[in-house]
């Protein structure tokens, strides 16, 4: 992120945060997924959740048909080759 006046994201996460807009919440979940269009189907692209957000965020890729998984936090293991 470019270091712009105005534009300081604060500090730095003490623990994994929620991917939903505006969510500063720890996340508790990880939802993988990929669009096939762009990826391979072996790939794992990644967007973390709390609470909160998990069944939105769920749904946003699911109807587009890229979600591959939801998984614990603390149970995930990226596969070879994944990313978030």
């Amino acid at each position: 992120m470019l270091n712009v006046p105005g534009n300081d994201p604060g500090p730095e996460p003490s623990s994994p945060i929620c991917s939903a807009k505006g969510c500063r919440a720890d996340a508790v979940w990880v939802l993988a997924w990929n669009n096939p269009k762009l990826h391979t189907p072996e790939r794992r692209k990644t967007w973390l959740a709390c609470e909160e957000h998990r069944e939105h965020l769920s749904q946003f890729l699911g109807v587009r048909g890229f979600l591959k998984d939801v998984v614990e936090l603390t149970e995930w293991r990226a596969p070879e080759g994944s990313e978030g």
